[in-house]
């Protein structure tokens, strides 16, 4: 007897892309970096990367649903092992930073929970600077984390999802409220709109020039990952061939009109120059100074008490914080174990020590994890002991992960025409039929992606802060020489073997 699996409608299809990818945390930080200004990059992203990259994920997808090594395997048998491997490397090196970022970001949420705002750029262990202190919490956090997922602890991540939920609902909240906002203000907008200069020009005087703009958009791109899970939902759609393509487009729609309608809706109670020109606001806090200003504004609007109305911001502060938290330790104890288990399962086993590649009774890769756990305590050390202050030191680990984070896509879209070129699979969804809109849509995808992180890297030296610039162009370079040389060593054992 034969069990029918209910396949993914249309609407099913949108609202899993939708929930894997839209994130709220994403227009805060287009706000603060360029106003209403960010709204056509992220129309602009969705088209050119979102939507051509999407389908080729899909593609992919159907054709290797069988594969194990993921992608992998996908790019192994597009272009050939050596690329595979130092892209699938990268693919892993890129959660690597998001840990290293998010372990010294997450205090933040933790803070503004307890103490009803960001009090981190305060904190001091001993002799200490307030950034030296975060590193130091953000070890602890590594340590303990590992510990305990590497012990199989993973149930922590099915409570935490009651904080992904709540930051779902903030979505609802911001919108709810910056219409009740705006009604009692009598259509005012506290950040004004003078034209269509306000929809193009940044209020942030670091993103004025052209090349600070073009610099944003690695942040669009970035509030669209994800979409690599998108991939396997191809054979679990009902009519793909149709719903499929429909479902990606419908989905990059009202994301990015659901990101635009955010950023807009940041300007009913924020004014830029009021609010987030102060030099304690940065990529680490944004979200909520933004959520501490909307409860402020909410409270004037009844035209309550400023202590009143003061007391209604560091409440929504405090449950952003309180959701916050929990949604990146939910994230934290998958991704500190699931990129590694599928870069060391979806890898030839001997590239690896025969330690790395060994389950515990959890079945969790433990040594491998504890190497990875040291790995990213050595970047933290060299990052937060580097003398930034903690401002600068948020806003170069937001950067890092956003450059690290969208780098994967570059080699996924590389190998896409050599995968099309390929003979002999069997191809159950084909989108691209033609020659011609496979290499559109990759020329496409490799220039905005490649010049985005381009921009973004050589932008912080221009104003001087070469800090940011090395340590973005650092990360990448070490990681494929250390891919490369894993994988050279491997085959130099395989030759001396025969």
């Amino acid at each position: 007897m034969t069990t029918q699996v209910k396949k993914l409608t249309l609407i099913g299809l949108i609202l899993m892309i939708f929930t894997s990818v839209f994130g709220f945390a994403n227009s805060p930080s287009a706000f603060y970096l360029m106003g209403y200004g960010a709204i056509p990059w992220y129309i602009f992203s969705a088209i050119c990367f979102f939507i051509p990259y999407a389908l080729m994920m899909a593609e992919y997808g159907s054709t290797y649903k069988k594969e194990q090594g993921g992608i992998f395997s996908w790019m192994n048998d597009s272009v050939g092992p050596r690329f595979a491997f130092i892209g699938t490397f990268m693919w892993f090196a890129s959660y690597v930073i998001w840990m290293v970022s998010t372990s010294s970001k997450v205090w933040i949420p933790l803070s503004t929970f307890i103490f009803g705002g960001d009090k981190t750029q305060e904190w001091r262990l001993f002799s200490l600077t307030p950034t030296q202190t975060v590193g130091i919490l953000a070890i602890v956090w590594m340590i303990v984390i590992t510990f305990f997922a590497s012990r199989g602890l993973k149930q922590i991540s099915k409570v935490t999802a009651v904080g992904g939920i709540a930051v779902t609902g903030l979505n609802l909240v911001l919108l709810l409220v910056s219409v009740l906002i705006i009604i009692l203000n009598g259509g005012e907008f506290a950040q004004p709109i003078t034209g269509w200069s306000s929809f193009v020009e940044s209020p942030n005087p670091s993103y004025i020039t052209p090349l600070a703009t073009l610099s944003f958009v690695v942040f669009a791109i970035f509030a669209y990952g994800g979409i690599e899970a998108v991939g396997g939902l191809v054979d679990q759609t009902k009519n793909p061939e149709k719903n499929f393509p429909k479902g990606v487009i419908i989905s990059a729609i009202i994301i990015s009109v659901g990101y635009a309608l955010g950023i807009f809706l940041w300007g009913v109670s924020a004014n830029w120059l009021q609010v987030l020109s102060g030099k304690t606001t940065n990529l680490g806090n944004i979200t909520y100074v933004l959520m501490y200003n909307l409860g402020f504004e909410l409270g004037n609007a009844f035209q309550l008490s400023a202590t009143t109305a003061a007391s209604i911001g560091t409440w929504f502060a405090r449950i952003t914080g309180l959701s916050m938290f929990l949604a990146y330790t939910g994230a934290f104890f998958t991704l500190i174990y699931s990129p590694l288990k599928t870069l060391i399962q979806g890898t030839p086993a001997k590239v690896w020590p025969k330690k790395m590649t060994q389950m515990n009774k959890a079945n969790m890769p433990e040594f491998a994890m504890w190497m990875q756990c040291l790995a990213v305590i050595i970047i933290i050390l060299l990052a937060s002991f580097g003398g930034d202050n903690a401002s600068a030191f948020y806003n170069k680990l937001t950067l890092m992960a956003n450059v690290s984070m969208t780098l994967p896509y570059l080699f996924l879209a590389f190998a896409f025409p050599f995968f099309k070129a390929k003979t002999g699979l069997n191809r159950e969804f084909v989108i691209y039929k033609k020659k011609w809109q496979t290499y559109l849509g990759t020329i496409v995808v490799l220039i905005v992606v490649g010049f985005a992180n381009v921009f973004t890297i050589i932008n912080p030296s221009l104003n001087g802060d070469y800090s940011s610039t090395i340590w973005m162009i650092a990360g990448p370079v070490v990681f494929a020489f250390v891919a490369y040389i894993l994988y050279e060593s491997y085959l130099r054992r395989m030759k001396n073997n025969r």
